[in-house]
């Protein structure tokens, strides 16, 4: 199978199989997507979706959150992982909208890459999500799957070498659902100790699967 043709099966699978994908983070607003996101590093969604009600009835905006002392927002996301670094992120985000982009989460990836615990996947998890730019957020699962179906070829060792083939063969108006579909079929279907082939719907045009049977 040619990587186009790849690419074309993959798309029409899940165009009818997971015709709705969205991150399963809960948030109102930018402010609340970007605060969950940094949070998320290392961490599941559910436990994030635990923490933030309380984060969010008192700290609902930047503006409030610029003003928030580190031992005040620390035992509201103690049970997160690496709370000590994440409270301060917050914080210093918090601060960095509302002196530099006058308390609005900015929506281009070379902004958002200024603040404080903001990489390069947290942005594009921002602007696909909230602006549906076509860009490519790559984390674990994106990062496995694409690379067990072939989207990807495997000499793409790092996020960044993923993110740009992936951004080059995913028709554009496609990109921002792509990077749901992978993360949602790694996390539920290709799991990364036990990947659910049997009931994998891309068997056809996986080339993990192929290498699998033939063995």
């Amino acid at each position: 199978m040619t990587r186009a043709a790849r690419y074309a099966f993959v798309t029409d699978y899940f165009r009818h199989n997971m015709p709705v994908a969205e991150t399963e983070l809960v948030f109102d607003d930018p402010f609340q997507l970007l605060v969950a996101v940094i949070l998320s590093a290392q961490c599941t969604d559910k436990r994030v979706n635990m923490t933030t009600p309380a984060i969010f009835e008192k700290y609902p905006d930047a503006s409030s959150m610029s003003k928030a002392t580190f031992d005040e927002l620390f035992p509201l996301i103690k049970s997160i992982s690496y709370p000590n670094n994440k409270t301060k992120h917050l914080i210093g985000m918090a601060q960095m909208v509302m002196q530099e982009f006058n308390g609005r989460i900015p929506m281009t990836v070379d902004e958002l890459v200024q603040l404080p615990g903001v990489g390069r996947k947290t942005a594009n998890v921002i602007t696909s999500v909230v602006d549906q730019q076509p860009n490519m957020a790559v984390d674990t699962h994106v990062f496995r799957v694409s690379k067990r179906i072939g989207l990807v070829p495997q000499t793409a060792t790092t996020p960044l070498a993923v993110e740009k083939v992936l951004v080059k063969h995913f028709e554009k108006n496609d990109i921002h659902t792509a990077h749901h579909w992978l993360i949602l079929h790694g996390r539920y279907t290709c799991l990364a100790r036990n990947p659910q082939c049997e009931k994998c719907g891309l068997q056809t045009a996986c080339r993990f699967y192929q290498r699998k049977i033939a063995e």
